[in-house]
């Protein structure tokens, strides 16, 4: 399991839905029992004996709960994801991809050479920069094109996207008017990945319908 800082204190741990059952045993079992259970579309929150709170955020909300328990009604949600579309890009380089039960069924992957920032000053470090920038924009309509061949497409069948990397990149890749149809689907996003690869776009497809759990101790 992934762990990381959680914004404004605690820890975020990235679970599966497999791992989702034993986690909250085990989260009981540590914290002297559940006090409280209680969901909205968004998220689910669980509130432990000793006052440790477990917010379990909803991937791509918004979910139904009705007259459902809050656990079986985010199984049921995440269970019904079915095709998500990746985007994946930093500078140079990104990968796009469908992914269906954490597997990439169809992808393209590429690098393009963008030169790094200089700290040389005048005339030439002007060159050099608009020379940059225009290998950035290129990269970044190269991206926009996978986008476009690899993901409208099949966006009728698409359930939701999840976008990776740096972004302002993303934004300007999503900007594209080809990719319109694409920001109509639920999304969620992850910032932290290496060079978009096709090992990454494997990584992100498993990483798509994982649950982030932020716990925060009284």
């Amino acid at each position: 399991m992934k762990t990381r800082d959680a914004a404004g204190g605690g820890r975020v741990v990235e679970v599966t839905a497999a791992q989702l059952p034993g986690w909250v045993n085990r989260f009981s079992g540590r914290n002297d029992g559940l006090r409280s259970v209680s969901a909205t579309p968004d998220e689910v929150v669980l509130t432990a004996g000793d006052g440790t709170t477990a917010t379990f955020a909803v991937p791509f909300p918004p979910m139904s709960v009705g007259d459902r328990e809050p656990l079986e009604a985010l199984l049921t949600h995440v269970a019904g994801i079915g095709a998500v579309g990746i985007v994946a890009v930093r500078a140079g380089a990104h990968s796009v991809g469908v992914a269906r039960a954490g597997v990439v069924v169809s992808s393209k992957t590429d690098r393009a050479y963008v030169q790094g920032r200089t700290a040389a000053g005048g005339w030439s470090q002007q060159r050099y920069a608009r020379r940059r920038g225009n290998q950035l924009t290129a990269s970044l309509g190269d991206a926009a094109d996978a986008a476009n061949r690899v993901l409208v497409p099949s966006v009728t069948v698409l359930d939701a996207l999840v976008l990776a990397g740096d972004a302002s990149a993303l934004r300007t890749v999503m900007a594209d008017r080809r990719l319109a149809a694409l920001a109509e689907l639920p999304r969620r996003e992850f910032r932290d990945i290496p060079e978009p690869r096709r090992s990454v776009l494997d990584d992100l497809a498993e990483r798509t319908t994982v649950v982030d759990v932020t716990v925060r101790e009284p």
